[in-house]
């Protein structure tokens, strides 16, 4: 059986704008710079992916779309309502809701993405802007504490 792997993306940088709800803040323009960036990482990686699952926020679903002109992958992609979550185990319990696929590609939040990457992984992880998190599983135990932190970072950094 190949490894499954969570992908974590934290969106871009996104607008404050204290008029706007938080789930209706737009990426930045900044953003809307960095997130090609992490889509043409992710299409060279040529990582087989079987579910995006997108937080509902604004600035994740612009994200998402940025990362697409760079990268023709061709799995489902969803749009979770629970991905919309700035804590961890609330993540994780999302996440395992909607992992019957073998690798999940999450475009989230922080600090539910730090904290779930720290707990998967037992690193200690931190995730900027843009940042990518791809932790690997050996066995079908998947979403337990033993996942391989393989990579974190910013890709174009």
């Amino acid at each position: 059986m190949e490894a499954s792997k969570l992908i974590l993306v934290r969106h871009a940088k996104s607008d404050w704008d204290l008029v706007v709800p938080d789930i209706d803040r737009p990426l930045a323009s900044r953003g809307r710079r960095q997130a090609p960036h992490t889509g043409t990482w992710l299409a060279e990686q040529a990582f087989d992916v079987d579910l995006v699952a997108l937080s509902p926020a604004l600035r994740a679903q612009e994200t998402w779309r940025l990362i697409a002109t760079q990268w023709d992958m061709p799995a489902p992609v969803r749009t979770c309502e629970e991905l919309y979550t700035f804590s961890g185990a609330s993540l994780k319990r999302a996440i395992a809701g909607i992992a019957e696929a073998g690798s999940v590609l999450v475009v989230g939040h922080n600090p539910a993405l730090e904290d779930l990457a720290t707990q998967l992984t037992g690193q200690a992880v931190r995730m900027v802007t843009s940042a990518v998190a791809v932790i690997e599983y050996a066995s079908s135990d998947r979403w337990l504490n033993d996942g391989t932190l393989q990579f974190c970072g910013r890709p174009g950094e």
